[in-house]
């Protein structure tokens, strides 16, 4: 028989529930319901009046080009960012498992990134392929191509995906790599007993017991390209060039800090907690099922 646990005193477990709860409440609750409260009014740029409009500002929203044109972006950007970081996060993985010298100097190496800041990240890659002064845009015009992603927007994309997907390789290779460790080593052997060469022991045996892990860090990489990439965004591109990389987070910034809109910004917040919320149920609801725990 299992001893059943009684607290005596009936009050301990919700005070040490309470730090946890105040700082949800503080931190998420209040402003969420901020934003819900003021995604009903048109405040003047002072804030000294407001109109209630009920659900004007959705309208008004779910009627704008440039705010639909918006939710295509952050797709596109957030299944680049996902399909490269992840990619290439597993492919490091699976050559830093296999190397036996100096194992730990190239893991740390590898994690490093990880530690710097989005915006810090993305001054980087700015400086890299800065049209005057990067040496790499230097060298790709050498071989002829004339890169600026300041006017280009297919480069911008494509230097904003760069970014955000260097700064979150690091953190996809830590679980990719935990979970690779974590295979028996015997199923392997066995395999490679019975004449199963390397490229199908790994989508054979390894990737489908990788899924939990290719499970969660893509929920986790989705929720990071929506919501953690505004600072690789700002200092980059800052949406630029003609909004081709103005996704969900940084429309709202720029609507609601910028353009003083903060009517329009609180609902374009709603909106977009409500998105990621649904594609969050979606993939536990739908992907989930093709997970082997």
């Amino acid at each position: 028989m299992q001893k059943r646990v009684i607290f005596q005193n009936k009050g301990l477990p919700y005070l040490l529930l309470l730090p946890q709860l105040v700082i949800t409440a503080l931190f998420f609750l209040w402003p969420a319901g901020q934003a819900i409260y003021q995604s009903a009014f048109i405040p003047d740029p002072f804030g000294l009046k407001s109109q209630f409009v009920g659900l004007g500002n959705f309208e008004f929203l779910l009627g704008d080009r440039y705010y639909l044109e918006s939710f295509r972006t952050t797709a596109v950007f957030s299944l680049l960012v996902a399909a490269v970081s992840m990619g290439l996060a597993l492919l490091m993985a699976v050559l830093a498992d296999r190397v036996i010298k100096a194992a730990m100097v190239y893991r740390t190496l590898l994690i490093w990134p990880y530690a710097v800041a989005p915006a810090i990240a993305g001054v980087l890659w700015l400086f890299l392929f800065n049209p005057s002064i990067g040496f790499v845009a230097y060298y790709l015009k050498q071989m002829g191509y004339d890169w600026n992603h300041v006017l280009n927007g297919d480069e911008a994309m494509a230097l904003v995906v760069v970014a955000a997907s260097w700064k979150q390789i690091s953190y996809n290779f830590l679980f990719f790599l935990a979970g690779l460790q974590a295979i028996p080593r015997s199923l392997l052997e066995a395999a490679a007993i019975d004449g199963a060469g390397a490229w199908r022991r790994f989508w054979t045996i390894v990737f489908p017991l990788l899924s939990p892990t290719t499970f969660f860090l893509l929920v986790v990489n989705l929720v990071y390209a929506f919501f953690d990439t505004f600072g690789i965004i700002h200092t980059v591109t800052a949406g630029g060039p003609e909004r081709s990389t103005m996704i969900l987070v940084y429309k709202v910034f720029a609507d609601g800090f910028v353009g003083q809109d903060l009517g329009s910004s609180a609902a374009q917040s709603v909106i977009l907690l409500l998105v990621v919320g649904l594609l969050t149920v979606v993939q536990f609801r739908f992907i989930e099922r093709r997970v082997h725990y």
